[in-house]
């Protein structure tokens, strides 16, 4: 990424956010003072007038594929269950997000009528386009296709401009920096190197949507303050992957 001015360098954002992210420091569970500081960065980019879409995780509370193969819980009921855990997710940040006066609708790919909305796209667009914050979750509503999939599947579906991959690290390395002290930060990166060099972004399946409708990834530290505002605006916070 370019540096920038106070103009933001694009217009629709979709955020990766795992379940991870929303535990902070414990081993499980919802850390509510990192969900507040995740809404400080969010109002900054919804007052910028950016249209903001997430996609959220679940593995702070349940990992599907974590269960599958070594217990009686089969790998279609453990990913279900993990969906679930991202509507929990989901329900937290909206709260929070609206709590901080960012409006936010929880949108589902499975059917949870007394909870939230179910994903239509025509609704969801119009929900962006009222600077909305949308949340999707439930992944792409089906076994066997992570959030990461989901998160390339509907920035494809709402046109977003670019994906932003919210981590713990300042980007893509080489290795695991924190087991490899000579691990190299990548700065820019194209999707083939990603899939070639096996390099743990996102899987496979979604970097190659993503490549297929030329959607941009940025993976950035989100524990850093105003990130997600500084990636917004075109800035260098991390590693760009594309063409």
């Amino acid at each position: 990424m370019t540096s920038g001015g106070a103009r933001p360098a694009f217009k629709r954002v979709l955020l990766k956010l795992s379940g991870e992210v929303l535990k902070g420091s414990q081993s499980a569970g919802i850390d509510v003072s990192i969900i507040e500081k995740l809404a400080v960065q969010i109002k900054e980019v919804n007052d910028l007038g950016v249209e903001l879409a997430l996609v959220v995780g679940g593995g702070n509370i349940f990992r599907g594929i974590s269960v599958s193969g070594n217990s009686a819980i089969n790998r279609v009921t453990g990913d279900y269950m993990g969906m679930l855990a991202t509507a929990i997710n989901g329900l937290a940040l909206q709260n929070v997000l609206e709590h901080f006066g960012v409006p936010a609708r929880v949108l589902t790919a499975l059917e949870m009528g007394q909870l939230v909305e179910p994903f239509i796209l025509r609704k969801t667009l119009d929900y962006l386009a009222s600077k909305k914050v949308v949340i999707f979750v439930a992944g792409t509503g089906n076994p066997f296709f992570s959030t990461d999939t989901a998160a390339a599947l509907r920035a494809s579906e709402i046109g977003a401009d670019v994906i932003f991959k919210a981590t713990k690290v300042d980007g893509v390395y080489s290795a695991d920096p924190a087991k490899d002290s000579k691990a190299v930060l990548y700065k820019e990166l194209t999707y083939s190197e990603v899939l070639n060099k096996q390099l743990k972004v996102m899987d496979s399946t979604a970097i190659s949507l993503c490549m297929d409708n030329r959607i941009p990834i940025a993976v950035f530290n989100i524990n850093k303050e105003h990130n997600i505002k500084n990636a917004v605006l075109g800035k260098d916070v991390g590693t760009i992957i594309r063409g």
